[in-house]
C-alpha cells in the first residue's frame, strides 16, 4: 500500500461524494480510481456496462424493479 498525493479540492471532493455513498475517504477514492481504470481499459463500454459487469463478476444478483417491490 502506498501513498496518493492529492490536492485539496480533490480531497473535499472525494470527501462529499464519500458522505453520499456511505463510503469511507479512502473507500470512494479507490472506487473512482478503479472505475476510472476499468474505463481506460474499455473505452467501448459506459459507466452503467462497467458497473454491472463488476457486480456480476462479484455475484450480484439484481431483481427487477417489480419484482422486488412485489
Amino acid at each position: 500500500m502506498g501513498i496518493v498525493n492529492i490536492d485539496d479540492d480533490l480531497h473535499d471532493q472525494i470527501r462529499k461524494a464519500s458522505a453520499v455513498s456511505c463510503r469511507s475517504i479512502n473507500a470512494q477514492a479507490a472506487f473512482w480510481i478503479r472505475i476510472g481504470m476499468l474505463c481506460e481499459m474499455n473505452p467501448t463500454l459506459s459507466f452503467n456496462e462497467i458497473a454491472t459487469r463488476e457486480l456480476k463478476a462479484a455475484g450480484v444478483v439484481a431483481k427487477s424493479f417489480k419484482a422486488a417491490l412485489a
